[in-house]
């Protein structure tokens, strides 16, 4: 294999199956979109791709309690009682029950649990897994369009399988509540979760105070943003504290959550960010993973809810980036375009900047970046 070869690409069309109904904002067909934008602009090979497989039970109880898989194995065929399903996490109507959600849960998992084999017996130098990242699987319920915590079962593996110690970076909009939980008195993980604050969005948790407990405290780092955070700001938050967080803790492997609903097109946020930071921030994290891990780093999909405009290139330069690609300038392929303008409820941007025509003017930019900073230079005044 080349060079960039070494790079995992987890991907098959199977992963598409994790689908709660047609109307519902988390659709894995932005997956399917990021995939053939990667494969119009000939990065994406096949060489790169890693098959997902479905995790075990074993594997899924490394996280997740007996009863509720048996419970997410029920639902899978419309055998769970309604009180059942309430206990569980799958009443409401942001995650709910469909048809075989058990088995196409844990493909997800197995996807990522593949690829951290291939990183960790060095056949691959790193990898992603965008149709992964469900963040907010608690251990026994499910939560926020999430079955099954692929992030903190792969973690829960590299501690197991590989004795490693695991820095994991989430940059998605919401808090990562599940994988804090699941490691909250654990100090093999340091969880570090930059987001948009709890007071106005889910999961309403990640408040700088929430540090770990027993032998994981300080082993949980929370950066919680203002509403309307603008590139700026952002970038200077996530820069001043994961760069000491990682000196100090000195991790074998970055873990990392790409959500891209930090984006202001994002329908169910309220940042101001453009693709500028979301092209940033897979590099910054390649490149601490270069210095600090010897390069060992897996990156998953996450949150992002504008799959036509925002997710296709942002996610796309997550992989560009493990590439060690520069980012893109000038057009989209017109393949791409052509094929997906047809589906598309929206005119599609034809290159790969913003627009910005509908950019909403911040009023209290300086208030926002001022309250950002005093949070993250407390945060920095730990490490």
């Amino acid at each position: 294999m080349s060079n960039n070869e070494t790079t995992g690409y987890v991907y098959a069309n199977a992963l598409l199956q994790y689908r709660f109904a047609n109307d519902h904002p988390f659709n894995q067909m932005r997956l399917k979109l990021t995939t053939e934008l990667l494969q119009d602009l000939g990065y994406l090979k096949t060489s790169h791709i890693v098959k997902p497989r479905i995790a075990t039970e074993e594997e899924l109880l490394l996280i997740h309690s007996y009863d509720y898989i048996q419970a997410m194995k029920h639902a899978s065929h419309g055998i769970l009682s309604e009180t059942e399903a309430k206990k569980y996490g799958i009443d409401g109507e942001d995650t709910v029950q469909f048809k075989h959600m058990h088995k196409h849960s844990a493909r997800i998992v197995g996807g990522a649990l593949n690829l951290a084999d291939e990183i960790m017996s060095n056949k691959r130098r790193n990898g992603c897994h965008l149709g992964g990242g469900l963040h907010h699987a608690l251990p026994g319920r499910a939560n926020g369009f999430c079955i099954y915590n692929d992030v903190a079962i792969t973690i829960a593996y590299l501690i197991k399988h590989y004795h490693c110690k695991v820095l994991c970076i989430d940059t998605d909009a919401h808090h990562g509540d599940g994988t804090q939980w699941s490691f909250y008195t654990n100090e093999d993980v340091l969880t570090y979760s930059i987001h948009e604050t709890g007071k106005f969005l889910f999961p309403g948790s990640g408040h700088y105070t929430e540090r770990g407990d027993e032998k994981g405290y300080g082993c949980t780092v929370n950066v919680p943003l203002e509403p309307f955070t603008e590139n700026e700001s952002y970038l200077e938050s996530f820069k001043n504290t994961i760069t000491p967080i990682i000196q100090s803790y000195k991790p074998d492997i970055i873990v990392s959550v790409h959500g891209v609903d930090i984006h202001y097109l994002d329908p169910l946020t309220h940042m101001s960010c453009t693709l500028d930071a979301l092209y940033e921030i897979p590099y910054i994290i390649k490149a601490l993973a270069d210095e600090y891990t010897d390069g060992k780093v897996l990156m998953f999909g996450g949150g992002g809810y504008n799959i036509w405009e925002v997710v296709p290139r942002a996610w796309s330069h997550v992989f560009l980036a493990l590439l060690g690609e520069t980012k893109q300038q000038g057009h989209l392929p017109q393949k791409w375009l052509d094929k997906w303008q047809n589906y598309a409820p929206c005119k599609l941007s034809t290159t790969w900047k913003d627009e910005l025509a509908d950019y909403p003017y911040i009023p209290r930019t300086a208030e926002i970046s001022a309250s950002n900073l005093k949070v993250a230079n407390l945060v920095k005044s730990w490490f």
